[in-house]
This record gives structure tokens, C-alpha cells and sequence, in this order.
């Protein structure tokens, strides 16, 4: 039975010889080792974080009035009377201390209103300033009360907010859909990404703080930078009124994009790029605060970055798989992430097909395949890049870095081919003497 199959056999086996002799072979394949691919761009691991305390503004050591503070103020015999306790409000939050008095806003303008004395300017005032200067009008200037008598009480009701915009088009989007707050506004998905409406207090008004108030620092399919839109002059009159009118303006097709949003006819004109990683002994971003300062009005905007991916074929089954952003991808760890094995046994796989396991139509692996072709198009022309499996679990020069758009196939050796022909062939032959 055996010399009966045998003509089968060798018929087989050269016509998996002949392909590997004939045909045209316009396309030169380069060694791995000699190819320079560390030298053309910067390695994704060599990137290092940035010190993120230079996105977070330095407080000062007491807290200055600005506009938008509200004051509670207790003046004996004019805000309040003689015969009566003043009044005590206290805060939502429990990290504001109860406030005594009225409630008093400071005004645009920095000034506050009281009765009987002209406007007091009092922004960039400590609150014990502020009672001093409210003393002296009352019982100086005007002598409305006796000095030895006046009982005035000045404390911080409510501090003052900045709204601003948080656009993010990063992987941490669908999670922050799932619970909505009150002053989120959803305007789309995919690139248009999410909106938030953050309120940050005085002295938190800055990047770090509106990313924390907004799902934490850019995601893995977020570039590695943040955007700042400075919002016109209007903006700082009527926050609320500016950010309703700019988000009825974008278009329901428009892209949240820096260059997009400064067509709007009520968007921001300037925009401020700080990046978040940078290259080992660079120096720091030039990153100043008054970048990192939020006003109202302005946006912050965390753009997706553009799908980076390399795809498998022949031996690996085919697919497309994203490249990581922030560490390198060698070729072993492609072939891994597409499901391949780089050290598999003899026979392993004998008769299933592929390696592996899996099922892309090669012969049983009992010798494994150990040749990968990384098919690399630069400068308009498509290099192939020959790379040793065996040699590169030993030799870190075989094991290339991927870069975007790679294609890699997963082929036989002439002598694995047909070595594996003539063995799958003996063993079936084997099977069916053994059935007779």
C-alpha cells in the first residue's frame, strides 16, 4: 500500500517545490538586523511623564477676594439689628466653614455694595482686609458708627467658580454616559467625543483640576497633550450665556477639533498646546501658569489620536491590531498578540493546520514555521523585512520594532515546507496501512 501512494507523495512534493523556484522576484527583502528601524523615529518606551504639579496652579497662602465671592457681612444697626443675633449660613459642602451675616457678591468690578457708603473695592483682599477696610468707611470716613462701638463681622459665604468646557475624546467617555451628572452635556460620539461642564473653584481653576473633575488624564487613544481654547472677552461678562450659545452654534456633523472650533463664530481664538510626556534628558515644557489657568469660558479639549494599527497574514490568522501609544511593539510581541507562538514544539500542530491551532489552511506544523516577512512601506516604497524567529528569541537585533501599517506574514522556510509535505504524507500513509 505504501508504494502505491508513493508516486502521490513525490507529485506533491514537487509541486511545492516549484513556486519557491519560479516566478518574479521584484521585491528585495532586507535582514532584520540590517535594518535601521531604531534609528528613524523616537521609541514609544523612551517617553517619560512630565511632572503634572506644572499643570496645577500655586495657591496663595490665604484666600484673596475676587469677583464672584459672596461675602456674609454683619454690621450692628446696618445690616442686622442690635437686638438680634446674626444670621449663620451654613455651606453644602462640608469644606466650607459656616459663614456669619448677610449674603453680599462682590462685583464685577471687584467692588462690593453696602448701605450708606460708596462702593468698596475689595478684590485681592484678604477677608481681614476686607473688615478693616469696611471699618474704616463706616467709623473714618464717614463716621456713620463710633469706632469703640462698630461690631462688624466679615466671612467667605460662597467663593467664587469658573465654568469652563472639558471636551474628551478618549477611551474614558463611554463609563462617564453610563452616569451622567447634572451638568454634563452629551453632544455626540466616536470623534466628537463628550462635553462636561465643569465648575472649579477659586485657586482649582486650572488643568489638572478640570481633567480630575472629568475622568482623570488622557486615555491610551488620547494624544499625549492637552489643548487649552481661550475663550473671547465676552465669555468672562456671561459665562453661562457664552456656553450655551457656543455649543447651540457647532454643527451637529462638526468635528471637535481646535481648527474647527475657532470657525465658530462665538469660539475661542487662541489655543495653547501642553504636552504630557517627553523624550529622557529633554527639558521641562516650557509650561507657564497663566497656560494652565482656566477662566470662564475657556475650553479644555483632549483630542483622539489617529488609529495606529499593523495587520498578520499567511501563517498568523489575518487581522488588524492596534499599535500601544505609549511603549514599543517588537515583532515577537505582535506575533503574540495575534494569537501566533513563536516556540512551539515539533509537531505540535501536527494536523490541525497553521500554527498554533489555528485554522488558516497550512500544512500541520511539525516542523513550526520560523521566517516572518514584516512588509514596510517608507517613503512611498515597500521594503520587506526578513526576520529569524529562532534568532530573534535570542538576538534582540531580529526582534524590529513595529511601526504603523505593518504588514506581517507568518511563512515556511523552503526545507520546513517540505519537510512538513513529506512527513504529513508519511504519517497518512502510516494511517491508512494501519486501517488495511
Amino acid at each position: 500500500m505504501l508504494a502505491e501512494k508513493t508516486p502521490i507523495t513525490w507529485t506533491a512534493l514537487l509541486l511545492a517545490v516549484l513556486p519557491l523556484k519560479t516566478g518574479c522576484q521584484n521585491l528585495q527583502t532586507v535582514p532584520a538586523v540590517c535594518y535601521p528601524s531604531a534609528a528613524e523615529y523616537a521609541p514609544r518606551s523612551s517617553q517619560e511623564p512630565i511632572d503634572f504639579t506644572h499643570l496645577r496652579q500655586t495657591p496663595p497662602a490665604v484666600y484673596m477676594l475676587g469677583a464672584g465671592d459672596v461675602l456674609g457681612i454683619y454690621i450692628e444697626g446696618i445690616l442686622g439689628q442690635s437686638n438680634e443675633a446674626p444670621p449663620v449660613h451654613f455651606a453644602e459642602s462640608g469644606d466650607i466653614p459656616p459663614a456669619i451675616g448677610y449674603p453680599l457678591p462682590v462685583r464685577e468690578d471687584g467692588s462690593l455694595s453696602l448701605p450708606l457708603v460708596p462702593p468698596l473695592r475689595v478684590e485681592g483682599l484678604t477677608l481681614a482686609q476686607a473688615e478693616d477696610e469696611i471699618r474704616k468707611a463706616y467709623t473714618v470716613t464717614h463716621k456713620i458708627l463710633q469706632p469703640d462701638q462698630a461690631r462688624i463681622i466679615v466671612t467667605l459665604m460662597r467663593p467664587r467658580t469658573y465654568q469652563v468646557l472639558v471636551i474628551r475624546e478618549d477611551a474614558t467617555m463611554p463609563s462617564f454616559r453610563q452616569g451622567a451628572s447634572k451638568g454634563e452635556l452629551v453632544l455626540g460620539s466616536g470623534k466628537r467625543g463628550i462635553t462636561y461642564a465643569v465648575e472649579l473653584p477659586a485657586y482649582e481653576n486650572d488643568v489638572l483640576h478640570a481633567l480630575a473633575e472629568s475622568g482623570g488624564l488622557p486615555g491610551i487613544d488620547a494624544k499625549n497633550e492637552v489643548t487649552v481654547l481661550r475663550g473671547p472677552p465676552q465669555a468672562k461678562a456671561a459665562p453661562d450665556i457664552y456656553l450655551a450659545s457656543l455649543v447651540q452654534e457647532i454643527d451637529g456633523d462638526l468635528p471637535f477639533t481646535p481648527e474647527v472650533l475657532q470657525t465658530v463664530p462665538q469660539a475661542p481664538r487662541e489655543a495653547i498646546k501642553i504636552p504630557l510626556r517627553r523624550a529622557p534628558g529633554e527639558p521641562m515644557p516650557d509650561i507657564r501658569e497663566d497656560d494652565i489657568l482656566l477662566n470662564p469660558g475657556d475650553i479644555v479639549f483632549i483630542e483622539s489620536r489617529e488609529a495606529e494599527v499593523f495587520y498578520t497574514g499567511g501563517l498568523l490568522k489575518g487581522g488588524q491590531f492596534p499599535i500601544p501609544r505609549d511603549y514599543d511593539l517588537d515583532v515577537l510581541g505582535a506575533m503574540a498578540m495575534a494569537g501566533g507562538s513563536v516556540a512551539e514544539a515539533a509537531g505540535g500542530a501536527a494536523g490541525i493546520g497553521g500554527i498554533g491551532g489555528s485554522s488558516s489552511g497550512g500544512v500541520g506544523s511539525i516542523f513550526p514555521p520560523t521566517r516572518v516577512t514584516v512588509l514596510r512601506t517608507v517613503n512611498g516604497q515597500q521594503t520587506a523585512i526578513r526576520v529569524n524567529v529562532k534568532r530573534a528569541v535570542l538576538d534582540p537585533r531580529e526582534r524590529i520594532l513595529i511601526e504603523p501599517n505593518d504588514f506581517i506574514l507568518l511563512e515556511y522556510k523552503p526545507h520546513e515546507l517540505v519537510l512538513n509535505i513529506l512527513l504529513n504524507n508519511l504519517q497518512f500513509n502510516y494511517f491508512l496501512n494501519n486501517l488495511n
